[in-house]
């Protein structure tokens, strides 16, 4: 019986690939019919599957960096049914996220997030003309990423950073390592559920109950899988890959948690007898009455606009920490660098505290450098081409087209960048750091309309962790085990959602804590 629904399977796929292939050939032909404009180059494909099998693997920031190199900054591919030119170039980046923003700024839907209607109410997927894309950036600027509420949440980056030491110091005098990233999903998404919520959602002890914290791991693992039906729009009803399912289990989960946090805080403020204090009023505070003042807001739009900050804040923002010490492992010169400036700010039997982060040019050097080496979204994403009048670089882009903006290989051009491969935190000393995204030589957070609102914070979570990381503990190459030689230090990095490291850092390769004081 098994064995008769693959095979009736297998039959009905092949069906809906041999339809899709008439489809295309009656589709070339109308074109060969009509002149064709000289569009961006590319390498020839094959049938149906067009380049897929050139990208598809554990690395396709680097396959697409090589194209590149024989096709040219701008360049066109088929994946699937999906026509999509790659940008890898500065000045190609400029035209497409800058000079015609407004032309590119529209997307191509996931079908990842589809299955949940999210591509109808995230802000990362709403056009930017509407007016609820507007109100959500608005939210952003003025509720969560204001300098006003950056200042009124310091204490609370500063004491979760304290916690990430305290977690790891504690682990290590029993005897147990820590998986180093982990900690920091756990330290970021707590910063941010206290500055939404005013409580932690995320928890270090792995006995725990940790339903919310999975359930979002397990949502961006997902997330960062090539989805089929994205080239293959015929397939997306037979969810061959499990994709449409995890996502709807996943965000149900989520938007539970969501919802039971929502209908308690209403009820609490239905008791409420004073009015509140507006210094302690959190995000959460500011969306409810965001949706008395607005009546086109509702609570299921909350729902989906919380996903889209924890989603985007967390994985993303632990992922630079570990790669930065990665590369801070690798140089050990750099290392001592960081830490005799952190050291000589900080000093003896303290911790280090938010407010220091300015006194840290080093540091916010190698946070810099290892943005321009390993951005945490190396496509960003992915836009679309509104019209069928539009040029990069004097290469007319098809209507519909999607855009894919390869920051990975533009951070690393050697045209653009001395010794583009090294790892040189001093070529940002005295380098504005807010620069990032508006000279297009580096953009891990894009640029232009579509720019992630959340940089600000960002780069107060990855400095505040690292520095802390650095101060707290001894990372120099002697003191490390297995007889460590910088140069062999894996690097081996895996695409996802975010491009991580294939082999995690873990605690147990420091040899000891010292300078912190709890």
């Amino acid at each position: 019986m098994k064995h008769t629904v693959v095979l009736a399977l297998l039959l009905l796929l092949i069906s809906f690939l041999l339809t899709y292939l008439l489809l295309v050939a009656v589709k070339s032909r109308r074109r060969r019919s009509s002149p064709l404009l000289p569009g961006p180059p590319g390498p020839p494909g094959w049938p149906i599957i067009g380049n897929l099998l050139q990208i598809i693997g554990k690395a396709p920031h680097r396959s697409l960096a090589d194209l590149s190199r024989v096709y040219g900054p701008v360049m066109s591919l088929r994946l699937g049914s999906l026509t999509t030119v790659v940008i890898s170039s500065p000045d190609a980046a400029r035209e497409v996220l800058k000079t015609l923003d407004h032309v590119f700024s529209g997307r191509t839907f996931s079908e990842t997030v589809r299955p949940i209607g999210h591509h109808e109410v995230s802000i990362a997927w709403l056009p930017s003309t509407s007016s609820r894309w507007r109100l959500w950036r608005k939210v952003l600027a003025t509720k969560l990423f204001s300098r006003e509420r950056h200042k009124a949440t310091k204490a609370v980056r500063s004491k979760k950073a304290k916690e990430l030491i305290t977690f790891i110091i504690e682990r290590g005098e029993r005897g147990f390592s820590v998986d180093i990233a982990r900690a920091c999903f756990v330290t970021s998404l707590n910063v941010i559920s206290n500055v939404v919520f005013s409580t932690d959602l995320g928890s270090y002890d792995s006995r725990a109950s940790l339903e919310f914290q999975e359930s979002l791991s397990r949502m961006m693992e997902i997330m960062g899988k090539p989805n089929l039906a994205n080239y293959f729009p015929c397939l997306e009803f037979l969810d061959l890959q499990g994709i449409r399912k995890g996502m709807k289990m996943c965000s149900e989960r989520l938007f539970q948690v969501f919802q039971g946090l929502i209908d308690a805080r209403i009820a609490g403020r239905s008791l409420q007898a004073k009015p509140r204090d507006a210094s302690i009023i959190d995000l959460l505070d500011s969306l409810l009455d965001l949706i008395q003042e607005d009546g086109s807001v509702d609570v299921n739009d909350i729902k989906h606009f919380l996903l889209d900050l924890f989603v985007a804040g967390t994985g993303t923002n632990s992922t630079t920490v570990e790669w930065a010490l990665a590369e801070l492992l690798r140089n050990p010169e750099a290392m001592a660098n960081a830490k005799v400036e952190i050291n000589f700010i900080v000093g003896p039997n303290r911790f280090v505290r938010d407010s220091n982060l300015l006194e840290f040019p080093y540091l916010q050097a190698v946070v810099t450098e290892t943005l321009r080496l390993h951005p945490p979204s190396p496509f960003l994403i992915p836009r679309k081409a509104e019209s069928d009048d539009a040029e990069i670089l004097g290469y007319p882009i098809p209507e519909n087209a999607q855009i894919v903006v390869n920051a990975w290989a533009i951070g690393r051009d050697p045209t653009v960048w001395e010794n583009a491969e090294r790892f040189e935190p001093e070529r940002f000393l005295g380098r504005d750091i807010e620069t990032i995204g508006k000279d297009f030589e580096m953009i891990p957070f894009g640029a232009g309309l579509r720019i992630c609102p959340g940089i600000s914070l960002a780069l107060r979570i990855v400095p505040l962790m690292l520095a802390s990381l650095i101060y707290s503990f001894e990372w120099h190459p002697k003191n490390l085990k297995n007889m460590f030689v910088p140069e062999d230090f894996n690097m081996d990095e895996t695409f996802g959602f975010t491009l991580h490291k294939t082999r995690p850092i873990y605690s147990d390769t420091l040899e000891k804590a010292y300078n912190y004081f709890y």
